[in-house]
């Protein structure tokens, strides 16, 4: 069974993320990188984090099932072939071990039933398996940087809220949100619902019909003061 919880323990909630290299002491060695934000939030909501890193295809199935939850992290962008389009010059070098790793995962999870919630570049992965395209560059369609002020950090915008969504429920009709990317979503992908919008109509959240809890969102909620939304997730997984 996908996503068992093992005795009354609080549920193990995977959270994916990148291959990078890293300093610390003398060293210098690719490493797992995950901002701590995720690893914080996650335990505040008194969960159980499982940082998961690219991996061979083969672990996929096996974290499906010893999983409860999922986190789709954000980080750098997708490769541009994977929705049939030529990189941008403001697009980031290609990850393709973690592409590959995180679109088997994402499918795995959706086969799966699993709840998940996938963040920034998670939220256009998510797009992306579900056979939709991005815009990979975002001043070039609204003028400006109102989605990533400045690189490397965040930003703050409103968005509006569908209130009929699994996210309108635990949200509300609107919400602040903390941003930072240069991309977003162009054609919806397949089974998938718009249920956010920032003031100048880029997409900012997406949900999968049918799916128990299958939420994208383009913002950070690990980095914002209000748990809610993680703390929807890790409800679901815990049930």
């Amino acid at each position: 069974m996908a996503g068992a919880t093992y005795g009354a323990g609080p549920p193990l909630i995977g959270i994916t993320t990148t291959l990078e290299p890293a300093r610390w002491g003398d060293w210098v060695r690719e490493a797992a990188l995950l901002p701590v934000a995720y690893q914080r939030a996650v335990e505040r909501a008194r969960a159980v984090p499982v940082l998961v890193p690219p991996s061979v295809r083969a672990t996929v199935p096996i974290l499906v099932e010893r999983l409860d939850g999922l986190i789709i992290s954000g980080g750098g962008d997708l490769e541009p072939s994977l929705y049939g389009e030529e990189p941008h010059e403001e697009t980031s070098p290609p990850q393709p071990q973690r592409d590959r790793f995180e679109l088997a995962l994402l499918r795995a999870a959706i086969e799966a039933d699993l709840p998940f919630l996938a963040i920034g570049r998670g939220m256009q992965a998510l797009n992306v398996v579900r056979e939709g395209s991005l815009i990979q560059h975002l001043p070039d369609v609204v003028g400006g940087h109102a989605h990533l002020p400045s690189p490397g950090g965040f930003g703050r915008h409103p968005v509006q809220i569908s209130v009929a969504s699994t996210l309108g429920k635990t949200l509300g009709d609107h919400a602040e949100v903390a941003s930072g990317h240069h991309q977003a979503v162009k054609r919806l992908g397949k089974g998938l619902s718009t249920v956010a919008w920032a003031d100048d109509q880029v997409i900012e959240a997406i949900e999968l019909q049918g799916h128990r809890f299958g939420i994208g969102v383009q913002w950070h909620p690990e980095e914002a003061d209000d748990p809610r939304l993680i703390e929807a997730l890790i409800g679901e997984a815990r049930d």
